[in-house]
C-alpha cells in the first residue's frame, strides 16, 4: 500500500505537511527527528489523517491534487 499522509506541526499548528510513503510510522519518525530538511524547522508533528491507495500512480495523483490551490482547500474543508 501507499499513503498519502498529512501532518500538523506541534510547535507551529498553522503548518502543514502533505506526503507520500509506503512506511507511515517510519516516515512521521523521520519527520518529527528533523530528517527531512522541509520540515525539521517545526518538529515535532503529529499524524492528522491518511489515505492509503493500493495503486501508487493514483497515490501520487492524489498527493499531488492536494498541493494545488483547490486541493488544499479541499483537505482544509474535508481532512483538517
Amino acid at each position: 500500500m501507499t499513503y498519502v499522509y498529512l501532518i500538523r506541526s506541534l510547535s507551529h499548528p498553522a503548518h502543514h505537511y502533505v506526503g507520500l510513503t509506503t512506511d507511515i510510522d517510519r516516515r512521521l519518525a523521520a519527520h518529527s527527528q528533523g530528517r527531512s530538511p522541509h520540515t525539521s524547522k517545526h518538529k515535532p508533528w503529529e499524524l492528522v489523517t491518511y489515505l492509503a491507495f493500493s495503486a501508487e500512480a493514483k497515490a501520487k495523483s492524489f498527493e499531488r491534487y492536494l498541493k494545488t490551490g483547490s486541493g488544499r482547500a479541499f483537505a482544509r474543508k474535508r481532512l483538517w
